[in-house]
């Protein structure tokens, strides 16, 4: 028999109950105070347990390209962060860091542009969010016989491009060894190799040297795009 003394009214949709959590709206009957160690407990959740797969779809995006968008696509989804929100996340995070960067890099070494720094703060995920349809649609067009249709390719497309994001990160950071560094010329090799090894293992039924082929070109295609896109909007903000 329930304590009447324990029975508690709902705040959110007034019914009544003895249990932690309301059985009519799902709500919980007590709210926790919000503090500072609660919030940086909500800080260090984000960043650890988004969508219960951030770390793991990262480790499975270094570990296993192509194989990780193929379980995937197959139905494996559970413990993977989901595919825009991946992408958003990693490029917020490469925007910032890089702004950082030059800002730093203006600041203390005197090397820079202020125009390329604004383009990383306020540019950079608009465009490449903007552009996500076309990446997707110029591997669309280089394998479009395959097994995968438009927006499976996108999703190859969205978890590749976000481990790019991070790569960009680690690459611009040797610009404080080397300030006057041009990082597209190492950004450019890593990306072609990784590429080629996620899209060999994502197509496995196709011939492997063909795909390594399409995917240079598209690589190419896609960096080429993104460098003159890049300098118009750097141009522009002049």
């Amino acid at each position: 028999m329930s304590d009447s003394n324990n029975v508690q009214v709902c705040r959110y949709c007034g019914s009544s109950g003895v249990e932690k959590f309301c059985s009519r709206c799902g709500q919980p009957y007590k709210t926790k105070r919000i503090s500072l160690s609660g919030l940086l407990h909500e800080v260090f959740h984000l960043f650890t347990h988004l969508d219960k797969g951030f770390g793991y779809t990262l480790k499975q995006l270094i570990l296993a390209p192509g194989h990780m968008q193929r379980a995937y696509l197959q139905g494996e989804r559970s413990f993977h962060q989901k595919p825009f929100s991946m992408f958003f996340i990693c490029a917020t995070l490469a925007a910032l860091t890089r702004y950082w960067i030059f800002t730093a890099l203006i600041k203390y070494y005197h090397v820079g542009n202020i125009s390329e720094a604004h383009y990383f703060h306020e540019y950079m995920v608009v465009l490449h969010i903007a552009l996500l349809p076309l990446y997707s649609f110029i591997a669309y067009l280089f394998f479009y016989k395959s097994k995968y249709n438009y927006a499976e390719i996108g999703i190859l497309i969205l978890y590749t491009v976000s481990f790019f994001f991070l790569v960009s990160i680690c690459i611009s950071l040797l610009k404080f060894l080397w300030p006057h560094l041009d990082t597209a010329y190492i950004e450019l090799p890593v990306i072609i190799i990784y590429n080629g090894i996620t899209f060999m293992n994502f197509f496995n039924d196709l011939t492997p040297w063909k795909v390594v082929i399409k995917s240079l070109f598209i690589v190419t295609i896609i960096f080429g795009l993104i460098q003159v896109l890049e300098d118009l909007v750097v141009r522009f903000i002049a």
